[in-house]
């Protein structure tokens, strides 16, 4: 219903309605922003059609479409001694699209952002700003807040308790309000709202830092010395597996799986530190089994490009993977489900990639009710793959570059060597423990311990 054209490096739009042709220039030289307004024009346009929306007695229906259906702000009546102000008038025509409440604004935002991020960072994006809404409400005028009201929002938030009854982390805070601050800057730079985004001076609860990666005995020493059913979670969230409990955890997951592309799966993911959804996004094409290696397909390391790496496979991983090619149900991707699948209600034509959701429910499955079952989730594997590459001595940059991005924060919590092999460098400081009855050396006192 409208078309985009592009004049020099600026874009405009051009649509009919009632018979009438209209253009507007949108203010950008952003393909995908110029894209993603034309689609709110299109939807308008739609809902006119349908009746749903109507174009006001002596509004000009350019005007109206432009504003997505929201009726334009009366113009103030100068007084009469009062000339009008000509520059706020000049800033009214140079902004058609203005932005008048903060669902137009988180609404647009996620609009653009959902043609660059992957659908897992939108749903976080979505879920912050739908706190934001919350609490200024979503009729509020962006153009009207001030530093005042965000320190609020914070304070507010900061009351709030969250998944495990404890207070909201700071870190969760700032997340919160660093999505909004991008959403705003977004709409600054398209000339939709006016100010600047007041986020000085502001001030956050004290940070908690995560706590280290630890190993499954480690969690059972700590829990069984007496912690709460939270801290118990929290410490879960922290395990890593060995070499030895990934083999025990793959040898149930082969017994127990209710579907084919299963144990492949945790496979890819135990022997490969992917995320669950580079795993998801794999095809057939970039698995080169000759070569020993797999095409990742990226989202997250370069913001606004999607980007490759290649993983080396190793041997078990080559074998698991051929004998699922030679099996595999039909279709590009690498994981797939059959046209017939036992107990499902899904009517299938041919086969699909496996979704994110149905990852997640055969994880949960699949782990349910053995010693497993504490295990929170797919992104276990990439942490135990880092923790383990750390501890046999692999070079940090051949880690990086098998997992793809990585934070110095997270370099922290997995660098480390298991319980035993911290044990084996600290002897080798200060030596292995004496004999009872030996004297120390440098020491008067007789070991008696």
């Amino acid at each position: 219903m409208a078309t985009l054209e592009q004049r020099g490096s600026w874009f405009r739009v051009i649509f009919r309605f009632n018979g009438k042709r209209y253009a507007q220039t949108l203010n950008t030289t952003n393909p995908r922003d110029a894209n993603s307004l034309k689609g709110g024009i299109e939807k308008t346009i739609m809902l006119l059609q349908q009746r749903v929306l109507k174009v006001p007695d002596a509004v000009d229906p350019l005007t109206f479409i432009m504003a997505g259906g929201e009726l334009p702000p009366p113009a103030a009546e100068p007084k009469p001694e009062e000339k009008p102000p000509e520059p706020e008038a000049e800033k009214s025509e140079r902004k058609p699209l203005g932005i008048r409440s903060l669902k137009q604004l988180c609404d647009r935002y996620t609009q653009t952002l959902a043609l660059s991020v992957e659908e897992n960072s939108l749903a976080t994006v979505e879920m912050h700003l739908r706190h934001v809404k919350r609490f200024f409400g979503v009729d509020f005028d962006p153009n009207d807040i001030a530093p005042g009201r965000l320190q609020e929002y914070i304070e507010h938030r900061a009351r709030r308790k969250g998944i495990r009854t404890r207070p909201l982390s700071a870190y969760t805070i700032r997340k919160e309000l660093t999505t909004f601050r991008a959403a705003w800057n977004w709409a600054k730079q398209m000339l939709l709202i006016e100010p600047a985004f007041p986020d000085s001076p502001l001030k956050f609860p004290k940070m908690r830092e995560k706590q280290p990666f630890q190993t499954f005995a480690e969690i059972e020493r700590r829990i069984a010395s007496g912690v709460t059913e939270a801290e118990q979670k929290e410490l879960w969230d922290c395990l890593f597996l060995s070499i030895g409990e990934i083999n025990e955890l793959l040898e149930h997951v082969k017994a127990t799986a209710q579907q084919p592309f299963v144990y492949p799966m945790f496979c890819f993911a135990a022997h490969t530190g992917a995320r669950r959804s580079e795993i998801l996004r794999l095809k057939k094409s970039d698995i080169d089994l000759s070569s020993s290696v797999a095409l990742i397909h990226e989202k997250k390391r370069v913001r606004g490009t999607t980007t490759t790496r290649r993983v080396t496979l190793s041997p078990f991983l080559k074998q698991v993977l051929g004998e699922w090619l030679a099996w595999h149900p039909g279709g590009q991707h690498l994981f797939t489900q059959p046209v017939a699948v036992f107990r499902s209600r899904k009517r299938r034509i041919e086969a699909t990639p496996v979704t994110r959701n149905e990852a997640t429910d055969h994880f949960e499955r699949t782990l349910e009710e053995c010693k497993w079952a504490v295990v929170r989730g797919w992104h276990v594997f990439r942490h135990s793959f880092a923790s383990n590459c750390a501890a046999c001595g692999i070079d940090q940059r051949l880690i990086d570059e098998w997992l793809g991005h990585q934070t110095e924060e997270m370099r922290r919590r997995y660098r480390h060597c298991f319980p035993s092999q911290q044990e084996k460098a600290i002897q080798t400081v200060f030596g292995p423990k004496p004999p009872t009855g030996q004297t120390v050396p440098g020491c008067a006192m007789e070991v008696s311990c």
